[in-house]
């Protein structure tokens, strides 16, 4: 006779297989040094600022445009 598991315990199987699998793969993963972070967080940031200033220049240009021609 084959043993029947009921749906609680296939779902904490596969509840268990996931987190195995996930704590295997998170070993697998190589993390920046604090240096690098640092780094890639300036130029993050660096960018983000760039972007606004070009954002909100074209968003001065479209707002004059259309105050000019819509009064």
């Amino acid at each position: 006779m084959t043993e029947q598991l009921t749906d609680s315990e296939i779902r904490r199987s596969r509840l268990s297989a996931y987190v195995m699998e996930t704590r295997a793969e998170l070993k697998k993963v190589v993390w920046p040094t604090r240096d690098q972070a640092i780094n890639l967080t300036i130029v993050v940031l660096t960018v983000v600022l760039i972007m606004t200033g070009i954002l909100w220049g074209i968003d001065a240009v479209f707002s004059q445009f259309f105050k000019f021609f819509l009064g």
